[in-house]
């Protein structure tokens, strides 16, 4: 896994509308202080050049606190500023490709929505983890596909890769997510749309404590 770090626990993931303008750093900090070990940076923006800027800026701040730093969607963005690890999509490059572009230094994860042969056809191809979801409404994706608490028993008996499990998470939903078989927990709404973003990063890493009884990551 480049830079030495595990896809387990707290996954963070930004929103430019929960975090406009200074807010993206500003909070984004606070989570990683908190103990934040995962964060991805989500802009769909045009601008190419403040994506740029701003993901620099995140891949310093995830640095200086051990969290591992994902860029979402976007292989150029991510070869540009040297990201160590990389998430993408049905509609994204396909992993093959990533893979003969980067080799195997860049962590890649693959979006699985509520398809778990996709999932073993990523595993095949060397993605370095998976993701399903959305298990509950999400206010950043409502349309998004639903998927069953199932799929994560299923998908935890069937595959040797990290499952992430995303959509609509919050500490009151996330504790059965983790029993199921998930590893991490992708979060936007209930971690950067929360009044306190500090409290919140240490409820939801709670999450993890209290299922396997140990944290998953430290804080810093």
């Amino acid at each position: 896994m480049s830079d030495g770090q595990a896809i387990a626990g707290l996954y963070g993931i930004t929103d430019s509308t929960l975090l406009p303008g200074d807010a993206l750093l500003r909070q984004s900090e606070i989570a990683l202080r908190a103990g934040l070990g995962i964060l991805q940076y989500r802009d769909k923006g045009g601008d190419a050049r403040r994506r740029t800027r701003e993901a620099t800026a995140l891949y310093a701040l995830c640095r200086e606190y051990g969290a591992l730093f994902v860029v979402n969607d976007d292989a150029e963005l991510a070869a540009r500023i040297r990201a160590p690890a990389l998430h993408v999509g049905r509609d994204d490059a396909p992993l093959a490709e990533l893979r003969r572009h980067f080799g195997s230094s860049l962590c890649i994860g693959v979006s699985c929505y509520d398809d778990l042969g996709r999932a073993e056809r990523a595993q095949a191809e060397g993605a370095d983890y998976v993701a399903f979801g959305a298990f509950f409404p999400s206010a950043s994706k409502p349309d998004a596909c639903r998927a069953p608490l199932s799929l994560l028993r299923e998908a935890r008996r069937r595959l040797r890769l990290p499952i992430v499990a995303i959509g609509g998470i919050d500490a009151d939903n996330g504790g059965a997510l983790i029993s199921a078989g998930a590893d991490a927990l992708a979060v936007i709404s209930a971690l950067f749309g929360a009044k306190d973003v500090a409290a919140a990063t240490r409820q939801l890493q709670a999450l993890f404590v209290a299922s396997h009884g140990s944290p998953t990551s430290e804080e810093s």
